[in-house]
């Protein structure tokens, strides 16, 4: 669980970060730098999903090799939703590197180190890039949404203790 919620704060720090970012004039002197730091934590999140998923697979093996499970619609709610979750994990990022890239050549680093370009440099795939880097981003924002809506009893648990590590208790 500790991969999901580490996860939860990069995707967080990307919606509101990239929100912030694309409000700025081009002339804000540290527009570039959010943008560095943006596409940084978005190649963290891609690192951390691919640990996701491995760990994820070796449990998987380990609970549905000896008994599959108790199929459901309920059980295939819950596998179309987080399929969903997953696939704009990895599809979200990939529109954000083809907007990169399509810009310029080797823009994308992580944390100044060099990532290499996935696509090719390419001006007329810009705008293609930007729709799909925005749109994905808040259809996967909707699937965040409902997700947290359908676990509300943990949200609402993780949040008590949130709020209550949080407080400061009185010196006696």
């Amino acid at each position: 669980m500790s991969i999901h919620w580490w996860m939860a704060l990069c995707y967080l720090a990307l919606f509101l970060g990239g929100t912030l970012m694309a409000r700025l004039d081009r002339d804000v002197f540290l527009r570039g730098s959010l943008y560095d730091v943006h596409k940084s934590i978005g190649v963290l999140t891609l690192a951390l999903l691919g640990w996701r998923i491995f760990v994820l697979l070796q449990v998987w093996w380990k609970k549905y090799s000896k008994r599959w499970p108790k199929t459901s619609p309920k059980w295939w709610q819950s596998v179309a939703l987080h399929a969903g979750l997953y696939i704009f994990m990895v599809a979200v990022p990939v529109a954000g590197f083809l907007l990169s890239n399509s810009f310029k050549a080797n823009n994308v680093t992580f944390f100044g180190l060099p990532v290499p370009d996935v696509f090719p440099e390419n001006k007329g795939m810009v705008e293609i890039g930007r729709s799909l880097h925005f749109w994905l981003a808040y259809v996967f924002l909707c699937f965040i949404i409902l997700h947290a809506m359908l676990q509300w009893k943990v949200v609402k648990a993780n949040w008590r203790r949130f709020t209550g590590f949080m407080r400061i208790k009185p010196i006696p």
